[in-house]
């Protein structure tokens, strides 16, 4: 979002956006490999087993969540995000699995959950410093907002806090009746058949993946396709 590097902070000789470019691939890096080392740590202690696939949607959690500091935050901080990150994620994947809730890609609580974490996070953890290096060109004579934890107050947080009701409430209003009309129209879920073929197969022609698949599930477009007696 910084659209110009090479610009230097008038309070300073050596600093300019590159410094905040910079933070910015440090905390990330630091945010996301912290979130999937976690994920796979604390699934194996809760289920008994290594999960590759945790360790992905791990990682993504904590580049959800740092994306909203991640140019206002220090590097410690960044791992402070990644760690909690990881158990939003563990935390929520549990609650849809109790209340049976279909999202097998975890998208609802990877970007929704992590995501709201990222918001009040950036709340706690914004430092001063670098919210005016971020959004005032470094220019030291304007106050801004900044964490809570930083000594910064309850500003910034509650600005962070309004705008997750916002993004809930937007979401809510303009979806929620999509998704209620395609579920009464009957065309929010494909049938059964196609779900046990798998999508991949049935919509898109092929698998995405080279796993085992049962003998008697299609392995082409064609078998599907003969399976449900078309030509």
């Amino acid at each position: 979002s910084f659209d110009k590097i090479l610009v230097a902070y008038p309070s300073t000789t050596n600093q300019g956006n590159w410094t905040a470019i910079g933070r910015t691939a440090v905390t990330t890096t630091l945010a996301g490999s912290t979130a999937g080392i976690v994920t796979l740590f604390g699934r194996r202690l809760l289920v008994g087993h290594w999960d590759a696939l945790d360790v992905c949607n791990g990682v993504l959690g904590g580049f959800v969540a740092i994306t909203s500091g991640c140019a206002v935050v220090e590097p410690w901080a960044a791992i402070v995000c990644g760690f909690f990150s990881a158990w939003v994620l563990i935390g929520l994947n549990i609650v849809v699995m109790k209340l049976n809730f279909d999202d097998p890609l975890e998208a609802t609580q990877l970007h929704g959950g992590c995501g709201a974490w990222g918001l009040i996070f950036t709340g706690l953890f914004a430092k001063e410093e670098f919210v005016i290096q971020a959004y005032e060109a470094g220019d030291t004579s304007v106050v801004r907002p900044y964490g809570l934890f930083m000594g910064g107050g309850w500003g910034l947080l509650g600005c962070q806090v309004i705008e997750l009701l916002v993004i809930v409430g937007w979401v809510s209003v303009t979806m929620g009746p999509i998704f209620y009309a395609q579920h009464r129209l009957g065309i929010l879920r494909i049938s059964v058949e196609e779900e046990m073929a798998g999508l991949d197969i049935s919509s898109h022609g092929g698998y995405a993946y080279n796993t085992h698949q049962e003998e008697n599930q299609p392995r082409f477009y064609a078998d599907y396709m003969r399976m449900h007696g078309h030509s």
